[in-house]
């Protein structure tokens, strides 16, 4: 005969898929109530949307990344793009790839003399993935860019920027290479992600075959060390080659610059 112990048993079976959590943010593993999913299960999807379109029109903190930059002994620009809001950055993409007449002549009238190297922090889809992650890595990035004998230019921070603005903005520095951190496309795992686009002699016009992109940058993605490791020798070897897109590859293996 059956007790209720052996019922319970039979009927209650270990979620083969369970094990997998473990492993990824993903939404898997979710269950079911009826024909519909649990009602936890729901609620954490209703609020991973919700952080998602929270950082596509959040803005950059730019009092504090300037001051977290001269603590680090950086210069700092502020620049917009063409696109005056949020709403003209989502609707005319073309907008957030130049600077506005304000930043390009703000550029012009610092009368660069030319540098190995420019960061730009641009809020892309994600202000919150620059506020959050790019000061961690440009401290990891300086002093490896001084160790190799590489010039800095003024760190600028973009709003309403695109991936592009990198071209126009690193040729009115004269910079050899132009190196993007920039706020992804929000996932409903993750709202926060940070992306790095390496570009080596900017002008305006280039296309992405053009460039080096490092992805997913954050702590449960690729973290702050294996990421500056990345950016470092993507950045070494396209000015040792004076290349950067399709034609060079990331060979870096497992070794680590940074100790």
């Amino acid at each position: 005969m059956f007790n209720e112990k052996s019922i319970q048993k039979a009927i209650v079976q270990p979620d083969p898929w369970a094990e997998l959590k473990a492993f990824t943010a993903a939404r898997i593993a979710l269950g079911r109530t009826g024909t519909a999913e649990p009602l936890q299960a729901m609620l954490q999807f209703r609020l991973a949307h919700a952080n998602a379109r929270d950082a596509v029109y959040a803005t950059l903190e730019q009092e504090t990344l300037v001051n977290e930059l001269h603590a680090l002994q950086q210069a700092a620009f502020l620049l917009h793009t063409q696109a005056g809001n949020r709403h003209e950055y989502l609707q005319y993409p073309d907008r957030g790839r130049r600077l506005n007449e304000q930043s390009v002549s703000q550029l012009k009238e610092f009368n660069s003399t030319g540098y190995d190297v420019c960061l730009l922090l641009a809020d892309g889809l994600s202000a919150t993935a620059i506020n959050t992650h790019a000061i961690p890595v440009v401290k990891l990035l300086l002093p490896l860019f001084e160790k190799a004998g590489l010039s800095v230019a003024p760190v600028c921070i973009i709003q309403e920027g695109r991936v592009a603005i990198g071209d126009e903005t690193g040729s009115l520095l004269k910079a050899k290479l132009v190196a993007v951190l920039i706020g992804e496309r929000p996932g409903l795992s993750s709202p926060d992600s940070m992306g790095v686009y390496i570009t080596y002699n900017p002008t305006s016009g280039l296309t992405d075959e053009s460039r080096n992109c490092i992805s997913n940058i954050r702590p449960k993605g690729l973290n702050y060390t294996a990421a500056a490791e990345k950016i470092f020798f993507l950045i070494n070897e396209a000015l040792r080659l004076r290349l950067s897109g399709v034609m060079l590859k990331d060979s870096a293996g497992a070794i680590s610059n940074i100790e």
